[in-house]
């Protein structure tokens, strides 16, 4: 299984809509098992992200106040690619566009209103 990344709008009645990028493969953000040897791994935790080690056992909802805030992590954790590879065994180039897709999502997320689901 992999995980998938979009964003998201919720409308008055609760009801969640989905929002795809545009290129294929945009919405991948890596395996089911990098839940906890990527985005949970202790490297990440380390780093001070606290967001994306939630994935370690629950789906991540990034609410729209929290857009920013997440925006800035990931931009934390993709300055520190190399350290994250060296620690998790992961491809420079594999973290790096799955990690792209994430912020991608946010970025729609922010211009649309919403937020941001990894699950």
């Amino acid at each position: 299984m992999s995980l998938s990344v979009h964003a998201f709008v919720m409308d008055d009645d609760g009801e969640m809509t989905l929002f795809d990028g545009e290129e294929p493969g945009s919405g991948l953000a890596g395996f089911e098992s990098t839940r906890t040897d990527l985005w949970g791994s202790e490297t990440v935790r380390s780093l001070g992200a606290r967001f994306l080690p939630t994935l370690d056992g629950a789906d991540l909802y990034v609410m729209p106040e929290d857009v920013d805030g997440f925006l800035a992590e990931c931009e934390m954790v993709r300055e520190n690619i190399p350290a994250i590879t060296a620690a998790t065994g992961r491809p420079a180039d594999y973290v790096a566009h799955r990690l792209g897709n994430i912020i991608d999502a946010a970025h729609r997320a922010k211009s649309l209103g919403g937020g941001v689901v990894v699950w």
